[in-house]
């Protein structure tokens, strides 16, 4: 699903013209992003736990050349998603 598919739904599910729901999905996005710089964990009761996670540096392989580099440490994010999604996902609710 695309951003665009998106709020599409969301201003079908809710009544919203698409003008707003691009605004409440832009917002949401805003600010799952705000959450994480700040907290660095964001819990979203049925949908799951964004967190951010330190990944050190470490060496690779370039696979187009096979030359070996350092990729640098960075920060990733890890979604850990919550049982009810599993379920709804598994179960087709």
């Amino acid at each position: 699903m695309t951003k665009a598919e998106l709020i599409t739904q969301v201003a079908s599910d809710t009544g919203l013209t698409k003008a707003d729901a691009q605004k409440a999905v832009t917002s949401l996005i805003n600010s799952v992003v705000k959450a994480l710089r700040k907290d660095g964990r964001l819990p979203l009761y049925g949908l799951g736990v964004f967190e951010v996670v330190k990944r050190p540096k470490r060496k690779g392989r370039n696979p187009r050349t096979g030359e070996p580099l350092t990729i640098k440490a960075h920060k990733a994010i890890k979604f850990k998603p919550a049982k009810q999604l599993k379920d709804s996902v598994n179960n087709g609710k």
